[in-house]
């Protein structure tokens, strides 16, 4: 959900029936939880109805602009939520593929859910850029509960696998602009460190 949004307020947008939209639940910006369709009943979330049909479908409370971050109450209710739906659906693995093709064409075993997100079925950002980037750490942290591994454990794996990129964000003389810069980018919901050289 684009906005800082309580679960009440977010499923009160849902009631109207204009809006055509809806998500089986809603995190708000204090964490709190909201059920607005149950799990068995189809919503209108991902303007795709064959994945609506088969998601559990969640809206989150976020930042009203790029990247659309989302505070770390919202986040940590996320990953305790999709524990919950994978372990009443005795799922041990949340997998993410970052490419839609690969996703959706991937047959999950019995024990694994994948996630699915709604800019591969319509010209949305959805779910903003700060939550894209974080899906994989998310599978991971999901996961990590799941089987009893620690988090760190399950990072540190897929570390190992991953390429990286740093981009630099400016070159200053001055520390305290170079503190300002990191300030910023943080508040944005990028990690940044400054490197002297």
């Amino acid at each position: 959900m684009v906005g800082q949004l309580s679960a009440q307020a977010c499923g009160a947008l849902f009631k109207k029936t204009s809006r055509q939209a809806s998500s089986n639940y809603g995190i708000g910006t204090n964490g709190e939880i909201g059920l607005y369709v149950d799990e068995s009943k189809r919503s209108w979330c991902s303007s795709n109805a064959d994945n609506d049909n088969r998601a559990v479908t969640i809206e989150c409370a976020s930042d009203t602009r790029s990247p659309y971050a989302m505070n770390s109450k919202v986040y940590a209710s996320l990953v305790r939520l999709c524990v919950d739906i994978c372990r009443r659906y005795g799922k041990k693995k949340l997998l993410w593929f970052a490419d839609k093709d690969r996703t959706l064409a991937y047959k999950p075993k019995e024990d694994e859910m994948v996630i699915t997100v709604h800019r591969w079925f319509a010209n949305k950002s959805c779910p903003g850029d700060w939550l894209y980037n974080r899906l994989g750490k998310l599978a991971d942290e999901v996961t990590a509960q799941l089987t009893g591994t620690e988090q760190k454990d399950a990072a540190a794996e897929r570390e190992k696998t991953a390429k990286l990129y740093r981009v630099q964000c400016g070159a200053f003389s001055s520390e305290g602009n170079a503190e300002k810069r990191v300030k910023e980018l943080k508040a944005a919901g990028f990690d940044a460190v400054i490197m002297e050289g």
